[in-house]
């Protein structure tokens, strides 16, 4: 069974940093690109970043580019999502998905089949 668990969220100062995470069991990560999203309260669900399946290839969405990296340790089974100089806007629940970037400019969530619980972000003084 495919699962994904995330981790590393919690509550940062704005211009703060935090390191999200992505686990993966149940499957071999490495033959998948790896999406994160993010849901605000009475917002749909919006994609932040995408890697493909290589990691050669990245995307994001413009609100976070410059201040966000995505990465992923194929030999941990693991994805990551560095995210710097975070501001208010940015405070959401963060999912990690299995799937494939696509060609838009960020991931859209209907090309990801594999999700993980979520984790709470809030960037707040």
């Amino acid at each position: 069974q495919l699962q994904l668990a995330e981790s590393g969220g919690g509550l940062v100062q704005p211009g703060g940093s935090l390191r999200l995470s992505c686990a993966a069991s149940g499957f071999t990560l490495h033959y998948y690109a790896i999406g994160w999203f993010r849901q605000a309260p009475g917002k749909e669900r919006e994609g932040v970043s995408c890697i493909s399946s290589s990691g050669g290839s990245t995307n994001y969405a413009d609100s976070v580019k410059g201040r966000f990296t995505i990465s992923r340790d194929n030999a941990k089974n693991t994805a990551y999502l560095q995210m710097n100089a975070l501001e208010p806007e940015d405070t959401a629940v963060y999912y990690c998905a299995a799937g494939w970037c696509g060609s838009g400019s960020s991931p859209s969530p209907a090309d990801f089949g594999s999700w993980g619980q979520g984790t709470q972000v809030t960037v707040s003084s």
